[in-house]
This record gives structure tokens, sequence and C-alpha cells, in this order.
């Protein structure tokens, strides 16, 4: 999956963390909250069929000061894909949205570079599965279906690894998450997803709550 429209922003927002210096010490705690965009994928990557979605928590980071830490986050995160239809010569345009809402746990590495206003993170996420529907818009009507969680795997696993820059407690980035775990938990599911798992690049903006530093 191309992440180059999700690299953009924390970039040029990099240009104005980098220019003051991290003075965290001790553990932050605070909120957070971004842009997802998500796709299933089998074999290969494509963002042809990407959903855009929201991320939102809490989150921890261990010993901000060191060369090493960590970041621990709790989120709600929302996944799936996104499909365009189109018949009777394009007289006819249907959307698909097929929607995965996971409560989220990364556990990331942080390698921190320089004086600490910039660093890599890597690690694993584990997820829970809250909640599934499809939502369909266009020219035969639109509407949204709830549906059975048991069609779906319940816990999701996967690898994490992204970029952050950071002024004190405040912390923008940009990282992705690679599913490992098929989605499909039934044959009725496995007919339409067969082996697809989640991947998804997220964007988001951090802010330490005052004293939790």
């Amino acid at each position: 999956m191309r992440t180059t429209t999700f690299l953009t922003l924390p970039c040029a927002l990099a240009l104005t963390l980098l220019s003051a210096r991290s003075t965290a010490q001790g553990p932050v705690i605070g909120l957070k909250g971004g842009l997802n965009m998500s796709t299933l994928y089998s074999d290969a990557v494509s963002d042809d069929k990407a959903r855009f979605g929201l991320n939102g928590g809490g989150f921890i980071r261990v010993a901000p000061e060191e060369p090493i830490g960590l970041q621990v986050e709790v989120l709600y995160s929302s996944k799936g894909n996104h499909s365009t239809y189109s018949g009777f010569a394009g007289l006819i345009d249907q959307t698909v949205d097929f929607n995965l809402n996971y409560l989220e746990v990364p556990l990331l590495v942080a390698f921190r570079l320089g004086d600490g206003a910039a660093e890599l993170h890597a690690g694993l996420y584990g997820a829970y599965l809250v909640g599934a529907n499809v939502s369909t818009d266009g020219d035969l009507g639109d509407g949204s279906e709830e549906l059975d969680k048991d069609n779906f795997n319940s816990m999701d696993f996967g690898l994490a690894g992204g970029i952050a820059f950071n002024a004190g407690p405040a912390q923008i980035g940009a990282r992705v998450l690679y599913g490992l775990t098929e989605i499909a938990s039934s044959d009725e599911a496995e007919l339409l997803l067969e082996d697809a798992k989640n991947v998804c690049g997220q964007v988001y903006i951090a802010l330490g709550i005052p004293g939790g530093n």
C-alpha cells in the first residue's frame, strides 16, 4: 500500500516540531487521534480500495529522554475497505464500505534520533473486533447493515512501524499496521474474503496531559 499521502502531513509539521528540543522527562501520558487509510490484502497489498477511517485513544511514552524507550497505546481504530461498482454502461454507480471497528493496542519500541525530536517506532499490535457493518451509497440506494461478528475473527495481530516527531509532550507521526491474521472465521465469510487480512496506514497527533510527565 502506498503511504505517500499519509507521510506528507507529518513531514510538513515536523519542520515545526524539529525546531523545538524535546524536554519531556519521565513517562508522558496523553491522548491521540488521527486518520486511517485501510484496505484488505491477500497476496499483494494495494490501495485501490482504500477506506478512510479514524483512530483515537490514549498513550503512554516511557523514558522519552532515553535513546530507546517504549510507546504503548489503547485506541479505537476503524478499518475495512471501500469498493465501487459500475454497470449498464456507467449509468449505475454504487459504493460499498466494509467496516471493521477494533479496540487496538500497539506496543512499540521507540528508537530516538539525535536529541529525541525524531524517533523510529517498531513493534506489534493486537486488536479486538468490537463491531462490523456494511454501508452502501449510490443509484441502487443507501443504507447500512450490522454484520454478525461470529463470521470474523475476534482478534487481529500484526506488525507495526513508523516515524514520529516530538516537541515536549506533543507528538505527530505516521505508521503502517500490517495484519497477520485472516479476517474471516466462517465458511460464509471465507467465500467473500478468502484469506484477506488487514493493512492500515495511520497519521496522528498526540498531546500529553499536563501533569502526566
